[in-house]
């Protein structure tokens, strides 16, 4: 397959580089090709040609994105509209990676692919738009819909949680947003594996099981080995600009059906924690 992968730079686009073997892929960063740029985005994939674009180009800045909507939704919503023309005009068929945050957290067991939409924050908003617009232009596109994403490509929770813990006796992580941690490299084995399956419609990718950021940063701390005491604290202790999700645990269920299964989170936290030692 001739493959072209948007946001090759980022975190997501990094490890489907690494991982994707057997077939032809071609990497883009924002540099080559700035997703607004609706011009420049059809040169490169008329230039291209592929069977398939995964799209991982994002701005994925949630506060920064409630602090400037116009950008996050030139980006998020108009640039992956931009991107699903360019693949309609070449017959190429599209992934484009959506998140947990179009819903809003206030269901209290597994969110499934048909359940309705209603973000509470502009990042959640540009996802929601961009899924719906891209269903209209491309009825058998696959939205990948992920959560927490961590990986060695660039910054991330786990990062930013051993980065505190190394020089700080005690963290406060909140304790009352619950979700799926996704991996990285797992997230792009299983893109390959949508890709050839010839997958359409909207699929939940994280990994299996869910805990809280609390539970989350414990398990990091305790697996560095690190001394640091991990408190717990209510998201109203710890205000931010855009609102998070409470329960924002995704269903798997549309992407067992076809016979991917992804590792359970505690297991990627450790593979993610022996290849940020050999990396660093």
């Amino acid at each position: 397959m001739r493959v072209t992968i948007f946001g090759a730079s980022g975190l997501l686009g990094k490890a489907l580089m690494q991982e994707w073997r057997g077939d032809a892929v071609s990497g883009l960063s924002s540099r080559d090709a700035d997703i607004r740029d609706a011009k420049r985005v059809q040169e490169v994939v008329r230039e291209a040609r592929p069977e398939w674009i995964v799209l991982a180009a994002a701005y994925t800045d949630v506060d920064g994105c409630e602090n400037n909507s116009d950008l996050a939704f030139a980006v998020n919503r108009d640039g992956a509209v931009n991107v699903a023309a360019a693949a309609k005009e070449v017959g190429a068929r599209l992934v484009f990676l959506s998140s947990d945050y179009v819903f809003d957290g206030k269901k209290t067991a597994p969110y499934e692919t048909a359940d309705a939409r209603n973000p509470q924050s502009v990042y959640g908003r540009t996802k929601a738009e961009a899924e719906t617009k891209l269903l209209e232009l491309m009825p058998e596109c696959c939205i990948a819909r992920t959560s927490w994403l961590f990986g060695t490509g660039g910054k991330c929770f786990p990062d930013t949680i051993l980065r505190l813990a190394a020089s700080r006796p005690a963290l406060d992580v909140v304790n009352d947003q619950r979700g799926c941690p996704t991996y990285a490299v797992d997230l792009a084995r299983a893109i390959v594996e949508l890709c050839r399956k010839d997958a359409a419609g909207i699929f939940h990718v994280t990994n299996a099981g869910n805990c809280t950021w609390f539970e989350f940063a414990q398990e990091i701390v305790k697996n560095s080995g690190l001394a640091t005491t991990v408190r717990p604290v209510s998201s109203q202790q710890m205000a931010r600009p855009a609102p998070r999700p409470a329960y924002s645990v995704l269903s798997a269920l549309r992407l067992q059906s076809l016979g991917v299964e992804m590792p359970p989170w505690r297991d990627a936290l450790r593979r993610y924690l022996e290849q940020r030692q050999v990396t660093s």
